[in-house]
């Protein structure tokens, strides 16, 4: 949505001004009309740089808002108040995005507009999946059960993300306070010892000149270092957006080690649990594949999926067409290959979708079991080798006298 800023005169004849939120200059006229405000003046608001950067990097709708959002929809659609005026209450509960999404949901169920369709224009908020859920139940007559079903859904990815971020929060804390730690010590520390050795005409070990020397460098070209994360993240972006070359990175991140292991089970256990919520939704295998495809972070899991599909159109089960692809651990095979025969296919996606859970949990305790110590293994060296630089020209000059 865009922002433009108006001057109008309110019900009253009064001169008013502000700013309003809406898809066009048409709709932004029509919202303030409602709100009995008539403009004279209207003109889209450009952001400006530091804007656009809040936006870009602060201002996200998170997993919570939707997950808080769909819940409190499926309970009002339950309770059985209107799909609009639960709408309504939800747009008026604060100024988040989803809220003013909310807003803009609702002017389009008024007119006419299937929720699933009006959502569908809100893509950084309600993903893919979300939108095929919810066509299906508005189609089925089942939407309050799958919103139910949806938050259920949202809130195990909350708490699973929760998990990954409180387990990696210590090393990451470790790891920036060594970074700062170690800057402080070359860019300040480190040059006024030098002058004092270099006052007493100290002799210097090869640990001390190699200290030196680094620091030396830090001190006249520290921006390098801005240059190269800034120039890192750029080419890292650059890559990625294209499809071969994040097609190596994910193989990479397949092949680290306790690392690879993780994200497989992670990407695992998110496309079985989305594949079970669509198929259970009564969406169609083939369409449900599709949409799981497009909401697999991995180019290799979605090649490996879209091939699949193609097989299961041609008439091969997905038990086979799945087993076909190493990606696919021989566990997600057999377990469809028991829901294909039992016809519980959503029911067997979903526990598959709890195990390669509760295997990256696993893979989480043992990443960070192994971080530990090694991050205090670096330290301890690097510690050392400050301690033994510093330290020793100083006994030499001591034992001098």
């Amino acid at each position: 949505m865009a922002t433009y800023t108006y001057r109008a005169k309110d019900a009253k004849g009064n001169d008013v001004a502000g700013d309003v939120e809406a898809r066009d200059q048409k709709q932004a006229i029509a919202i303030l009309k409602e709100k009995h405000v008539y403009p004279f003046s209207i003109k889209e608001k450009n952001e400006s740089f530091f804007e656009y950067l809040f936006k870009k990097f602060f201002k996200k709708t998170s997993v919570a808002e939707v997950a808080t959002f769909t819940r409190q929809l499926a309970t009002m659609i339950n309770a059985g108040l209107p799909l609009t005026e639960a709408l309504l209450i939800l747009k008026s509960q604060g100024s988040s995005e989803v809220n003013k999404a909310a807003a803009e949901i609702l002017r389009d169920v008024e007119g006419g507009s299937t929720l699933a369709d009006s959502m569908a224009r809100f893509p950084k908020i309600f993903s893919s999946v979300y939108i095929a859920l919810v066509k299906a139940g508005e189609s089925a007559g089942v939407l309050d059960n799958i919103l139910n079903r949806l938050a259920d859904n949202l809130e195990a990815q909350r708490e699973f993300k929760a998990k990954v971020k409180g387990a990696l929060i210590y090393p990451a804390i470790v790891i920036s306070g060594m970074v700062v730690v170690m800057f402080i010590m070359m860019i300040f520390v480190i040059p006024k010892l030098t002058s004092l050795y270099e006052e007493f005409d100290a002799e210097l070990p090869q640990t001390t000149e190699i200290l030196i020397s680094i620091s030396n460098f830090m001190v006249n070209f520290w921006w390098l270092f801005l240059v190269g994360i800034v120039g890192a993240s750029y080419l890292y972006r650059m890559v990625s957006s294209q499809k071969e070359g994040k097609r190596r990175i994910d193989q990479i991140k397949f092949r680290i080690p306790i690392f690879g292991t993780l994200h497989t089970n992670v990407i695992l256990a998110e496309l079985t649990r989305t594949l079970g919520l669509l198929v259970g939704a009564g969406v169609s295998i083939i369409e449900a594949l599709t949409i799981s495809a497009g909401a697999a972070d991995n180019v290799m899991i979605e090649e490996g999926i879209m091939v699949a599909n193609k097989q299961v159109e041609k008439g091969l089960p997905l038990s086979e067409a799945i087993g076909e692809n190493p990606l696919f651990p021989q566990i997600v095979s057999q377990m469809i290959s028991v829901g294909e025969e039992t016809g519980k296919m959503d029911e067997v996606l979903l526990k598959v979708s709890k195990y390669f859970q509760s295997e990256s949990e696993e893979s989480l305790k043992g990443l960070t079991s192994a971080i530990e110590p090694l991050i205090m293994v670096l330290l301890g060296v690097g510690v050392g080798f400050m301690v033994i630089a510093i330290i020793m020209p100083i006994y030499n000059l001591t034992s001098q006298f």
